[in-house]
């Protein structure tokens, strides 16, 4: 999935929770752990993958890492009365790594799942953008799916009042 996507995907699974368990949109200090939470395992990997190295999901990727990382966040957030943050941070992350799944199950790609437990299984190289269907003789990709993703997560951000930019609105998620 493409970095951007994954924070449209963060602020979707992020708002769904919090309409769903306070009935109202995202405060602004949680959204911006969310999306921190979502950009964090492609901040970590890309950088290498960019400077030649020839797996861009390592350590930010791999639940070896995310699992213990999120449960620190969630302990920090809790001791510092902040447990919303903590939540947001994990339902953030949480969603980049679920979000980078299914694509390769759909192409029968299961090799590439390895990131997921790297460095105990090896990561192949990303073999790219995956073939969905073909359509009126045009083939689609997951990038249509991803754009699809990207605009409703925009959206609703937009709806939301655009939460996380003003940090002057920055309320006591907490």
């Amino acid at each position: 999935m493409q970095p951007i996507v994954h924070l449209a995907v963060g602020y979707l699974c992020y708002a769904g929770y919090v309409r769903w368990s306070e009935g109202t949109p995202p405060g602004e200090q949680a959204t911006v752990v969310a999306a921190v939470g979502a950009a964090l395992p492609d901040l970590l990997d890309k950088p290498p993958w960019l400077l030649g190295l020839t797996v861009g999901r390592t350590i930010g990727h791999s639940l070896l890492f995310a699992v213990p990382l999120v449960l620190a966040g969630w302990l920090l957030a809790r001791s510092s009365g902040r447990p919303s943050l903590g939540i947001a941070f994990a339902i953030g992350v949480a969603s980049h790594l679920a979000t980078d799944v299914p694509w390769h199950v759909i192409a029968g790609d299961y090799d590439e799942l390895g990131f997921l437990l790297w460095p105990i299984t090896p990561m192949p190289p990303y073999s790219g953008t995956k073939p969905l269907a073909t359509v009126g003789g045009v083939e689609v990709t997951t990038l249509w799916l991803e754009a699809v993703i990207l605009v409703a997560g925009a959206a609703l951000w937009w709806v939301d009042g655009r939460p996380g930019l003003e940090p002057s609105r920055w309320r006591s998620d907490g």
